[in-house]
């Protein structure tokens, strides 16, 4: 089945666009968007898209445009804006969300404890890759050398630090 519109998705909207005839004027078209229901299409005719949408979405932030008098622009915050659409109407075919690659965000994008904390991550999962050791390893290693040399005379080379 070829859809009668393209789509695209971020975690927290969807964007739909439909081609419509050239020339089309905003007051020759339907588009009605409820919380979990999209009719879209020309004034009289059968819409070109009409359904229940796969998920809610919040109304108050939802929005259209007629663009170049011939395509329609729709625009839909999700409800639930931790989770990939599996399909715009619920019954027209599925895509894979498993295969979903999210755009990269920026470490600069994040606030600093969060990049802080993301970063360090990064690092451990680097680390564990090439079979050394994570920050925290690290950091037990920095404070028995410490230890060892403020206690030369203690023996501890065969200590397990847990």
């Amino acid at each position: 089945m070829t859809l009668p519109y393209k789509w695209k998705q971020t975690l927290q909207d969807v964007d739909i666009t439909v081609p419509v005839p050239k020339g089309t004027r905003a007051k020759d078209l339907k588009v009605d968007i409820k919380k979990k229901h999209l009719i879209v299409g020309l004034k009289g005719q059968t819409p070109i898209i009409e359904g229940e949408l796969c998920k809610e979405v919040k109304i108050d932030d939802c929005t259209w445009t007629l663009e170049d008098q011939k395509e329609i622009f729709i625009h839909i915050e999700k409800s639930n804006q931790m989770e990939w659409w599996k399909n715009v109407i619920t019954t027209h075919p599925e895509i894979d969300t498993t295969k979903i690659q999210p755009e990269n965000s920026n470490l600069s994008d994040l606030d600093g404890e969060t990049r802080a904390m993301v970063e360090k991550m990064m690092f451990d999962q680097r680390q564990k890759k090439m079979g050394k050791k994570t920050s925290e390893e690290l950091k037990k290693d920095e404070i028995l050398k410490k230890f060892q040399a403020q206690h030369p005379e203690l023996d501890l080379s065969n200590a397990k630090i847990s």
